[in-house]
């Protein structure tokens, strides 16, 4: 079975990954900071977004493969996840601190919302109440 939704999610997330990636390693050759964050607010704040990435971005992409597996997604699995996907970007930007700080707690919300509803879904699929 092909679980086309997740492995487009998943393509999306390495792509994201790599972009926030990105904007660690930009502070860190002007900064010339090798290990860790030398004292660096921006670059503190931008290893976060990452690191908060890689936390949650992994339980998303596993409810949404079980999901799909159990045969239960469809379209609004892949625009939940869309969804998530463009939470994260915006929660990547608003950590910098700039004039679109809003943007994390955009992000946040998505994240727990996302994360809460494909739980709810998954408990559903497994009690057959979908």
């Amino acid at each position: 079975m092909l679980l086309s939704t997740t492995l487009s999610l998943a393509a999306a997330a390495a792509v994201i990954n790599l972009w926030l990636s990105i904007r660690c390693g930009q502070v860190r050759s002007k900064a010339a900071i090798s290990i860790g964050t030398g004292g660096n607010e921006l670059l503190e704040r931008r290893m976060r977004a990452q690191l908060n990435f890689a936390e949650n971005t992994p339980w998303v992409l596993f409810l949404i493969a079980g999901i799909e597996l159990a045969e239960k997604g469809g379209q609004w699995l892949a625009i939940v996840g869309g969804v998530y996907m463009l939470g994260r970007v915006a929660h990547g930007l608003g950590m910098d601190g700039t004039s679109f700080a809003k943007g994390r707690m955009i992000g946040t919300l998505i994240t727990m919302l996302t994360l809460l509803g494909l739980a709810v879904v998954a408990v559903l699929v497994v009690l057959g109440r979908m």
